[in-house]
């Protein structure tokens, strides 16, 4: 069976220690060298930069997030091993993991140290499809002649000219597909590569709960688990057309994951069609000052991946669950594009005003879309708020000191709560 020593790359038959440097750290599967579709997942990305960045906090819990007030961004290893984490309230946080570092996020290095890492796989594919600042889909079909070695010992190698050149580690899903490949970068957190070879596919996620689906959550698997539906063996008993009839168009999408089927295409030049972020509360809440927290800390997310990227929307949308887990969603389109976390943060506001009385909440989200390239749109001031231009340019004013001195040389005391 092939084998391959994730430490110095050196490929051989299959064994539990590499026969070159003794390194425990190895991959043996019968399809390694055959498989070219690839996800990369950064390990608690926002907590390893800071780490990286900080040796004191190396050994130590670490949290990013807001004040007591505030949610969990991200979360280290050790501090998920007490229980913390994302989008978790920070008091309950502090509670299981007392002795963490509480760190404010830093965008503007994640969106730095995210470029260097996309760098990185551009070396070894042209066909990189970013899903968030730190992961993407590669596809890697046909490289083996251009750098004279399989995917798999390219992906090894990516790995670790991460943790040496970038100061960061990641996790591989190596198989035949986008949805096999985003899965199996999971299965072996942190520092993991994991395969999922076409022959094993069925045996592998027919025993696997249908959690295991991007965008299974709660709600929907309640949906699932009406119709008798736990595992993707349940889903081999139906008929395409009964899960269709039952489900629409997730049924048909259904039938073909029980199968391991996934026909999307790694695509590199896929239009991104809107920058949303959400939090989900612990506990539901409809106190308004917890609530207008929230929607500037999802207003400035969305606007610093917008300028991150370099564009700018017309249309914001706040998105709202309630108790019974009914959604309510506002949308408003603005009389021009913006990329500014006041504009976007304000918009937002007034959506929630008009919704706020129908709380408590469990989720939250703030979204931008109908994009446009930001250089493209002109100048134009807002007669109904003479204040706009000015805190537009206290906001570029106040990018431009984060970038210098860090994202935590200037807060908004809104940031607070």
């Amino acid at each position: 069976m092939p084998a391959l020593c994730r430490d110095c790359l050196t490929g051989f038959d299959t064994g539990a220690r590499c026969p070159s440097c003794g390194s425990p750290r190895v991959i043996a599967h019968p399809e390694l060298n055959t498989l070219s579709i690839a996800h990369m997942d950064c390990d608690a990305f926002y907590a390893s930069v800071e780490k990286r960045d900080n040796p004191e906090l190396r050994n130590r819990p670490v949290i990013i997030g807001g004040g007591r007030r505030g949610v969990v961004s991200t979360a280290c290893y050790i501090a998920r091993i007490k229980g913390v984490r994302s989008a978790m309230p920070m008091f309950q946080a502090l509670k299981l993991c007392p002795e963490a570092a509480v760190v404010k996020g830093r965008m503007d290095v994640y969106v730095d140290v995210s470029r260097q890492v996309r760098a990185l796989m551009d070396e070894l594919t042209p066909v990189v499809e970013p899903l968030s600042l730190d992961e993407a889909f590669m596809d890697l079909t046909g490289t083996e002649r251009l750098h004279g070695a399989p995917p798999a010992v390219m992906l090894a190698r990516l790995t670790r000219r991460m943790q040496d050149e970038i100061g960061i580690t990641g996790s591989i899903g190596l198989s035949h597909n986008k949805f096999l490949a985003k899965v199996a970068s999971d299965l072996d957190k942190p520092r993991g590569f994991s395969v999922i070879g076409m022959a094993e596919t069925l045996q592998f996620l027919n025993p696997k709960s249908l959690r295991l689906i991007w965008g299974v959550g709660a709600t929907t698997m309640a949906g699932l688990e009406k119709a008798g539906l736990r595992t993707f063996a349940d889903l081999l008993r139906w008929e395409k057309s009964d899960l269709t009839d039952r489900f629409g168009a997730m049924g048909e999408r259904l039938w073909h994951l029980a199968r391991g089927q996934d026909a999307r295409r790694v695509s590199a030049h896929a239009p991104v069609k809107g920058i949303s972020n959400e939090t989900t509360f612990h506990e539901d809440t409809a106190d308004p000052d917890i609530l207008d927290g929230h929607i500037w800390r999802l207003a400035e997310k969305v606007a610093d991946r917008a300028k991150a990227k370099d564009i700018a929307g017309r249309i914001v949308t706040l998105k709202l669950k309630r108790a019974n887990h009914t959604l309510l969603s506002r949308r408003v389109t603005l009389s021009a594009p913006t990329q500014t976390a006041d504009r976007i943060y304000r918009t937002a506001r007034d959506l929630f005003d008009g919704a706020a009385d129908q709380g408590p909440f469990r989720l939250l989200g703030v979204g931008l879309s109908d994009l446009t390239a930001a250089g493209s749109v002109p100048a134009t001031g807002d007669l109904l708020d003479p204040g706009a231009a000015r805190r537009e340019s206290a906001e570029r004013a106040a990018d431009a000191i984060r970038q210098r001195f860090g994202d935590s040389a200037i807060l908004k005391g809104r940031s607070l709560r």
